[in-house]
């Protein structure tokens, strides 16, 4: 096995505003997200990471996450032309979950989307490029709006301890942001936006930082705010973190490129809520949703409880087969769960071994077998 491999860095991996802060408490890995880094691990293994993020708090630099800000007279039109989740009724100060289609409707991404004004817009996406996307229809479109990426660099604060930490940090609004919506904050004379999500089960909020002053450095700026969160979290018991494998696992959190691509529609990845082709707006791919809907799906993802030695975390798919041997699926995602006290995972399943209580076998990279069991998402408490 080949160890101690480096990532070498250069401006196409783009540090963030808290990199210096993550290296500083300990950082183990890192993986890159949108060209930009994304820490994987700390000095705790990933199960008392887990422990950790379901009794306490976390501070986590998902910079990563990028905006696609659209802005003016046509920003609104543009975006819904993204979409088949409609955002008619969507008022100022909501988060959306979005899926955004192609033109045969696989899936591109799956982002937040934020309404900061009738005419501003940020979609806060996955790992692919919607930039380019949103400005080449915008383009063919002759539709009249900005689009940009701006300065925005998400930091998160994961847990059930999060909003005492965020309003000794911020003040007592923050009880007053319900889930899926912001508000405007202030940091240090400055505007922000604070929105409760995050990527985990556990309660959360995340601050959509900007340096709105060009006269400021925004890693000084990051840092400052790191700092006076993590000072500020001492008594909370805060630890730095990321993304927790088990947590979203179980959480039946989807990771693009990894659980779903292109090559999937939003009905195999559970999101028909968000995808009536029968909507009255036109959206990119609406045509080839109809006929998805029309002919039914072949696969959908599932969650796997699988037994046999505690996985620590998969790093190429596992094939899923049926009781005749035949393969129905791989697992994407997978690793032991402390809780269920066994190994979970998610996976792409057909259609006739879909249903939930389906016996399956889980083939593991060294060839042996082990018994699992499809069950729902998120998986049960």
């Amino acid at each position: 096995m080949t160890k101690n491999i480096k990532l070498n860095m250069s401006r196409r991996i783009r540090r963030t505003p808290y990199t210096s802060m993550v290296e500083k408490h300990g950082v183990s890995d890192f993986t890159v997200v949108n060209h930009m880094l994304l820490p994987k691990g700390f000095k705790n293994s990933v199960e008392t990471d887990y422990w950790h993020l379901s009794k306490d708090v976390q501070i986590w630099d998902v910079s990563c996450q990028r905006q696609v800000q659209i802005s003016g007279p046509d920003a609104s039109k543009l975006v819904q032309k993204l979409t088949p989740r409609s955002i008619k009724k969507m008022e100022t100060g909501k988060c959306f979950y979005i899926p955004i289609l192609n033109e045969k409707a696989g899936m591109i991404n799956d982002p937040v989307l934020l309404k900061l004004d009738d005419d501003m817009f940020w979609i806060s996406i996955a790992d692919s490029d919607i930039l380019l996307w949103a400005k080449g229809f915008a383009l063919g479109l002759d539709l009249n709006v900005n689009i940009e990426e701006p300065d925005v660099y998400p930091l998160a604060i994961q847990g059930p301890k999060s909003e005492e930490l965020m309003t000794k940090v911020f003040g007592e609004d923050v009880k007053k942001i319900k889930f899926f919506n912001f508000r405007i904050m202030d940091f240090m004379g400055t505007k922000q936006v604070v929105a409760r999500s995050g990527y985990s089960k556990q309660d959360g909020f995340e601050i959509y930082f900007k340096v709105h002053d060009s006269h400021f450095d925004s890693i000084e700026m990051g840092e400052k705010l790191w700092k006076i969160i993590w000072d500020a979290g001492q008594e909370f018991n805060i630890s730095p973190g990321c993304p927790n494998l088990i947590d979203r696992i179980e959480g039946g959190l989807m990771s693009y490129g990894n659980d779903f691509t292109n090559e999937n529609n939003p009905f195999e990845c559970n999101l028909e809520k968000y995808c009536s082709p029968d909507v009255d707006h036109h959206f990119i791919g609406k045509e080839a949703l109809k006929s998805v809907q029309k002919n039914g799906i072949i696969q959908k993802i599932r969650g796997i409880i699988f037994d046999g030695e505690a996985c620590s975390g998969i790093g190429q798919p596992l094939p899923v087969l049926s009781d005749k041997n035949k393969k129905i699926g791989q697992i994407t995602s997978g690793i032991y769960s402390p809780r269920i006290k066994n190994n979970i995972g998610l996976s792409m399943i057909l259609r006739d071994f879909w249903e939930v209580g389906e016996n399956v076998t889980v083939q593991m990279l060294d060839g042996k077998k082990r018994k699992g069991i499809i069950t729902t998402l998120p998986f049960p408490e």
